[in-house]
């Protein structure tokens, strides 16, 4: 995972027709360490103004990083279909190879544009491995860093959860590059504009049945007391900062806490009175990497707290077990053993 200080603070804004080869360097210095690199752009603005300064970057600053297209067409709308063909045919002109993706199963009628998301970074990951790309760039932008991290904290998510959107991830077998993470949406609608390039508005993106639309409406309101994007992208950072020092303080913990365990061994235990000695929020994050260990991890941020609670509220001699996750929790007066649950029997089954 890959964090750089907020592009309010790090480098000034990009004039209307883009950043000079200097800049291009710096927006894209990760692309340089992958031979290729597959672009989702789905015609609007923001993933537009990404195929055109990726391909202006590889000219200006001589990059040998190939770059590949694809659009993934969801179904969801009729015009979909002519977007997509439409940035075929803009790729086509840069000299950029292009592929048009459809989804391998309908899309649920319910978290609808989770589910898209979802099924979205599953064709271009699939597609980004057949082509032989090390990496996947997609076009986020500071706007919709503000949006997550405000999305987080009406949540009530954790300081990993605040931490919002990286601007480099795993996804599976490839590398998640978020370029633009750093720029303002306005920003690259400017440049399609000066550059004379029509874009695509997805009418999903103003529609209040959507989570998102509706905290996106309140965002102007929020800059007028001070709580704008770059203020949010500035929390982001700083909770960033403290997630990776609270991971670096779990992994001395697990390194004293737990015991070499080759994969697949079980159960995972802990010393109980050294898990009670630890500060809350590193033994929360200890449990769960045991649960993601040994059962179906991630585990709920709330799930783990009344865990550890369960567990704290037990007297000295006291034991007890939980199911969580796909693990069974067993606690007795020194140990906290974690191992995968039994399967459950079929209903109907003989006992």
């Amino acid at each position: 995972m890959s964090r750089s200080a907020p592009a309010a603070e790090a480098a000034p804004a990009h004039p209307a027709n883009g950043p000079d080869a200097a800049g291009l360097a710096a927006l894209f210095a990760p692309f340089s360490a992958h031979a290729d690199v597959l672009l989702a752009v789905s015609g609007g603005p923001d993933s537009t103004a990404l195929m055109l300064l990726a391909h202006r970057w590889r000219t200006q600053c001589h990059a040998t990083t190939r770059l590949h297209v694809a659009t993934v067409d969801h179904g969801l709308r009729a015009e979909s279909r002519a977007e997509a063909w439409d940035v075929a045919a803009l790729a086509q002109q840069l000299g950029l190879p292009h592929a048009l993706l459809d989804l391998a199963a309908p899309l649920p009628g319910t978290r609808l544009q989770e589910a898209a998301r979802d099924a979205r970074y599953d064709a271009l990951a699939d597609h980004a491995a057949a082509i032989g790309a090390g990496a996947l760039a997609t076009a986020h932008t500071r706007d919709d860093q503000a949006e997550t991290v405000l999305f987080r904290l009406m949540r009530g998510s954790g300081i990993g959860g605040l931490a919002g959107i990286p601007a480099e991830r795993s996804l599976g077998k490839i590398t998640l590059l978020r370029p633009l993470l750093g720029r303002p949406k306005a920003e690259l609608v400017a440049l399609c504009q000066a550059a004379g390039i029509a874009f695509a508005e997805d009418p999903s993106n103003s529609n209040p049945r959507f989570a998102r639309v509706r905290l996106r409406a309140l965002l102007p309101r929020l800059a007028a007391e001070g709580c704008d994007a770059a203020a949010l992208e500035r929390l982001a950072y700083r909770m960033a900062r403290a997630e990776a020092a609270l991971e670096a303080a779990t992994d001395a913990a697990a390194a004293a806490l737990w015991p070499a365990r080759r994969e697949g061994e079980e159960p995972l235990a802990f010393s109980r009175a050294g898990l009670a000695a630890l500060p809350e929020e590193i033994a929360l994050r200890l449990l769960g990497r045991g649960l993601a260990a040994v059962g179906k991890g991630p585990v709920e941020l709330g799930k783990l707290e009344a865990l550890l609670a369960f567990i704290a509220g037990l007297g000295r001699d006291e034991q007890g077990a939980r199911t969580l996750a796909g693990a069974v929790v067993r606690v007795n007066r020194r140990t906290v053993a974690l191992a995968p649950a039994p399967a459950r029997r079929p209903l109907g089954s003989a006992r």
